[in-house]
């Protein structure tokens, strides 16, 4: 039931930024959904399943606006300082993403194990949702990667983009920098072109307009 888990984690969603998590009930949650209480334990299983689900969405929702940013128009700098900016916004707007970034969970928020847990139903989705949670490093990490491929080209080898990796994971760790102390307005910019060396981005941002040089099938 795709439709009724959506409306299900927004309402779990919607809940949490007016009370504490300990204080969210399942029956409240159903009723503003608009579904049976039992198609909500049918869908999670419990209100610990609700909870890691709801993280597992925001944590992939963060991790579509990072696409979204690194695969714009704009230069190899100006997709990194989106990128930047991007994490430091949401991360300001969502105590959820907050607290998967920097790994400081409050009392407030649902804060499954990271670790993946038994699977007791049948639903795929919840399997996915029982499955590991990313952790600190593991977002500087997968931000890492997505930058790279992003801005290296197709076709590029490893040894062609070790410089690039390591100023990558620069940015992406000032990102995480930024969520913590936000820096003055127009800051970041300038923050992540000190970081980027000027001929990484020259020759990044002229792999994404060279052609396509693969051979045909």
């Amino acid at each position: 039931m795709p439709a009724a888990r959506e409306s299900l984690l927004d309402a779990a969603c919607t809940a949490l930024a007016r009370r504490p998590w300990s204080a969210v009930r399942m029956v409240d949650v159903a009723a503003s959904a608009g579904v049976s209480r039992q198609t909500l334990y049918n869908e999670f299983g419990s209100k610990d399943g609700l909870g890691r689900a709801l993280v597992r969405r925001e944590a992939d929702g963060y991790l579509a606006g990072v696409e979204r940013a690194l695969t714009g128009s704009g230069e190899a700098g100006d997709r990194l300082t989106a990128t930047v900016e991007w994490t430091a916004a949401v991360a300001r707007e969502n105590a959820l993403v907050r607290a998967m970034l920097t790994g400081c969970w409050t009392e407030r928020l649902p804060a499954p194990p990271l670790a993946a847990v038994p699977s007791t139903t049948t639903v795929p989705a919840q399997r996915r949702a029982d499955g590991p949670l990313p952790a600190p490093r593991d977002f500087v990490r997968m931000v890492r990667d997505r930058a790279v491929t992003a801005l290296a080209g197709p076709g590029a080898a490893p040894a062609d983009t070790t410089e690039l990796l390591r100023s990558c994971e620069l940015v992406v760790r000032l990102a995480l920098s930024c969520v913590a102390a936000p820096p003055a307005e127009g800051g970041t910019a300038e923050l992540v072109r000190a970081v980027l060396p000027r001929h990484l981005v020259t020759a990044a941002a002229g792999a994404d307009r060279a052609p396509d040089r693969t051979p045909p099938a």
